[in-house]
């Protein structure tokens, strides 16, 4: 007996359980079901396939590295040159991912070593006697060193300094120079960008007839949108802003460079440009910065030119992500919509079984009960037979 208890164990081993399915004509549940399928092969192939491409692997992290080169001359009337070229009013000349071009200045020639009065409106450097000039003291927000000596030229004196003299003129920014023909300067950006995870790279510059292709285009959204090239004053325009004010109290810009790349279509991996002003006047105050050029007059002193630029600074951000083909994401996704199909027979069940009119006579087809030991045992839909 023992051994036949033990023998019945192991041909368990080799019995395969299934489902018994019960047709039910009912039009409700029927249709419930069938809408119940129908949304979820909609969301499969709609949403998950069609917009969210879910049938490709992605790779945000993007490699990038940005060349930049300005070119544009205009005509200025400073004492050190009347004509610049990018070597003059770009910062810094030689290209990277973020730069500033100067668009207006105000300009205080021919300093020199020595000593003179500080500004009076530079705060903490009015005296009425020399002790409270500290020798050797730097004067804070000031343009040098105090001497120890107050010039008491006004009502209130000021600290004579030891600097660049005579000292920065402070003006407005709308009293600053401009820079006419910068808003016709050209920004070339070239790009180059690689996606590791699928080892593959490019750059925003078109391969075919590239020479050509970049003495002749403009950027333009609708005739060249992949153009690197663009007009300053264009970039400023595209932000909502006025050249001319931003050329007078400068300003931040970010261009803003979006790679979108599917790659089972090579062509389609071409950058998007836009452009974003960063900040505003009222906050940040602008955009300025400070530079001086310096030389040596006929008698041998050294001198030079204090600049103060107000210019557009631009910052170039690359980002961007790349998608291909990937078998295992597209199982994973068809797996799910399986399992999402079979719930709706789970739902169409309780309400058979709980929910509908004739819910005893449901329950008595699809439920099959045997007795087994005096006891009775609901099988429900599996029955064990031998195959």
């Amino acid at each position: 007996m023992a051994l036949q208890n033990s023998l019945n164990r192991l041909l368990c081993l080799f019995e395969y359980t299934t489902v018994r399915y019960v047709g039910t004509q009912n039009k409700k549940i029927g249709f419930l079901y069938r809408i119940f399928q129908l949304a979820v092969m909609g969301y499969l192939l709609g949403w998950v396939f069609l917009k969210n491409k879910g049938y490709q692997v992605k790779d945000d992290t993007i490699e990038s590295s940005v060349v930049t080169k300005v070119k544009g001359v205009a005509r200025v009337n400073t004492t050190y040159t009347d004509f610049w070229g990018p070597e003059d009013y770009v910062f810094p000349n030689q290209g990277e991912n973020f730069l500033s071009i100067m668009t207006s200045f105000i300009e205080t020639p021919n300093q020199t070593l020595g000593n003179c009065s500080e500004n009076p409106s530079v705060p903490h450097n009015t005296c009425s006697k020399d002790e409270e000039c500290t020798v050797g003291e730097a004067v804070r927000a000031g343009n040098g060193i105090k001497t120890g000596i107050c010039l008491k030229k006004t009502d209130n004196g000021t600290c004579e300094i030891y600097g660049w003299c005579p000292i920065e003129t402070r003006s407005d920014p709308h009293s600053a120079t401009v820079v006419r023909q910068a808003e016709n300067f050209t920004l070339y950006i070239r790009n180059f960008i690689r996606f590791s995870l699928f080892n593959f790279s490019t750059s925003n510059v078109l391969k075919e007839n590239r020479r050509l292709y970049l003495k002749n285009c403009l950027y333009n959204e609708t005739d060249h949108p992949y153009c690197p090239i663009f007009r300053l004053g264009d970039i400023v325009n595209k932000t909502g802003h006025s050249f001319e004010d931003m050329a007078r109290s400068g300003g931040s810009i970010g261009v803003l460079v979006e790679w979108r790349c599917d790659l089972d279509k090579y062509s389609d991996c071409r950058p998007k440009y836009s452009f974003v002003r960063l900040g505003n006047s009222s906050e940040t105050g602008g955009f300025s910065f400070r530079f001086a050029r310096y030389f040596t007059d006929a008698a041998g002193q050294r001198q030079r030119t204090l600049y103060k630029v107000y210019g557009i600074h631009l910052d170039i951000m690359v980002f961007g992500s790349a998608r291909k083909f990937s078998i295992i994401p597209t199982i994973v996704n068809i797996a799910s919509a399986l399992t999402l199909i079979t719930a709706a027979s789970y739902v169409c069940d309780i309400m058979l079984l709980y929910m509908m009119k004739k819910r005893s006579t449901h329950t008595e087809l699809k439920l099959e009960r045997m007795t087994t030991n005096d006891r009775e045992i609901p099988v429900g839909l599996k029955r064990k037979f031998s195959l």
